[in-house]
């Protein structure tokens, strides 16, 4: 278990809100011993001791619910190194202290490839792991170049491209429940099921992260990562085990199937739109377009949606529906499985009873499956839900990833062969957007729904 990491981008709001807290949760679980040590680089002109007072206030915010102790230990063990990123000799002195270190590089996506270029020429030490947030990359040919320059500098299985999505517990439960119950297998394919959405809306707006999100939008955002690895977890086959290769494996084969879209069809089968100014509750909501930071030129969306078809045997015929936006009246995270009608009804009406669905609810407390299905008498649909409580998971998902991390577990991270595939669906959606193939609509803040809303 490597015992030292490094966070380059370590002042930021992901060290501060997240990883912080996960460290704490891991100390916490007993997962960090004594010889642990962070250290945190960035550009600001603070020494150990400003540093730390600045941990404490983060753990205070963001980990109030972990042990004093855990969180005095780890700001006992945080110290603080000035290097720009830029600069091989600052980077150099970083992550010197003997033996290989994590580095985690918290950076604008954009700093990547210097900051890959950077560590190689510090001579990141043997055996030491990258850990890069999403996206990676911004496009297919971006994303190959990245690879490239990874494969470089450390080998594959030291590359841990996390997202975090992967280390919710609901969202492993999603797989879990599907694959540990003959009774939804037997049914989990294209004769049975007509349509599956996946939607993450939320009633957040950018929150001060226009600086990033203004650069990159719902679709490259949420969609490109986060919510094609949920559809991979939906429509994978069974893996022989949840190791890292088989896990990972049929992951790729699910990205590999997906169908591109075509210009023709782009305007068909995609949305794009935007939040206008409106209430949310109690709260006021500007216009994405007046939130600090934002080039209204740039013409970024916050809402995105689109469909997709897999070319594979089980799937052959179903529609995958994938859906994202932020300021929105009401937040819903979850994976809806639409059967298919039976084909005769003997109740001796005209046979237009609402179609059964299976709703996984994707919150981080609890897993709620809900199927609606004809009642005894003829029209009436009974809608039997249960929610299934889930103990809180022993560390948060940032905890679990931080720990596959440091014990070079990455199942839960995306293989660069995954990462390019996921590049190879969302770049023709990209370049159609870019070219107004797709009108920008708008939505006021607090909407249920953004207009036109599908099925066109």
């Amino acid at each position: 278990m490597i015992q030292r990491l490094v966070i380059f981008g370590g002042t930021g709001d992901l060290t501060g809100r997240y990883l912080l807290p996960g460290l704490a949760a891991l100390h916490e679980a007993g997962e960090l011993d004594t010889s642990f040590e962070l250290v945190c680089a960035d550009l600001k002109d603070w020494d150990d001791k400003q540093f730390r007072a600045w941990v404490a206030d983060q753990l205070d915010q963001h980990a109030a619910n972990a042990a004093g102790v855990s969180r005095r230990a780890i700001t006992a063990a945080a110290r603080y190194r000035r290097a720009d990123i830029q600069n091989p000799l600052e980077v150099a002195e970083a992550i010197a202290g003997g033996g290989p270190v994590a580095v985690y590089l918290a950076l604008a996506p954009a700093l990547f490839p210097m900051a890959i270029r950077t560590l190689h020429d510090a001579h990141l030490p043997d055996g030491s792991r990258i850990v890069l947030e999403k996206p990676f990359g911004v496009d297919l040919a971006s994303a190959e170049t990245l690879n490239q320059l990874l494969a470089d500098l450390v080998p594959e299985q030291a590359v841990f491209r996390v997202d975090h999505f992967l280390a919710m517990t609901t969202v492993q439960n999603l797989l879990g429940s599907r694959l540990a119950n003959r009774v939804l297998e037997s049914l989990w394919n294209s004769a049975h099921i007509a349509k599956v959405e996946i939607t993450w809306d939320e009633t957040l707006t950018v929150e001060g992260r226009a600086g990033y999100y203004d650069n990159v939008g719902a679709l490259e955002d949420m969609v490109q990562n986060h919510l094609l690895q949920l559809l991979c977890l939906v429509a994978m086959e069974p893996p022989i085990s949840v190791s890292e290769r088989d896990l990972r494996d049929r992951k790729l084969d699910v990205l590999r199937s997906i169908r591109p879209l075509t210009d023709d069809e782009i305007p068909h089968r995609t949305r794009r739109a935007r939040y206008s100014a409106g209430t949310i509750g109690d709260r006021s909501v500007p216009s994405y377009v007046d939130e600090p930071g934002v080039d209204p030129q740039r013409c970024t969306e916050t809402f995105a949606e689109i469909e997709l078809a897999l070319d594979n045997w089980r799937w052959s015929g179903t529609s995958f529906v994938l859906r994202t936006g932020k300021a929105l009246g009401a937040d819903r995270k979850e994976v809806a499985v639409h059967f298919r009608p039976v084909p005769h009804l003997p109740f001796g009406h005209d046979g237009s009873t609402a179609p059964n669905i299976l709703r996984f609810t994707l919150d981080p407390e609890s897993l709620t499956l809900a199927l609606t299905v004809v009642g005894p008498t003829a029209g009436t649909l009974v809608p039997l839900t249960m929610t299934a409580p889930i103990q809180p998971p022993e560390f948060p998902a940032y905890g679990r990833l931080l720990l596959d991390v440091l014990t070079g577990n990455p199942a839960l991270s995306i293989r660069g062969d995954e990462a390019e595939q996921a590049w190879r669906v969302v770049t023709p959606i990209i370049s159609a957007w870019s070219r107004d193939l797709v009108p920008l609509d708008h939505y006021p803040a607090g909407s249920v729904v953004p207009p036109r809303a599908r099925r066109r």
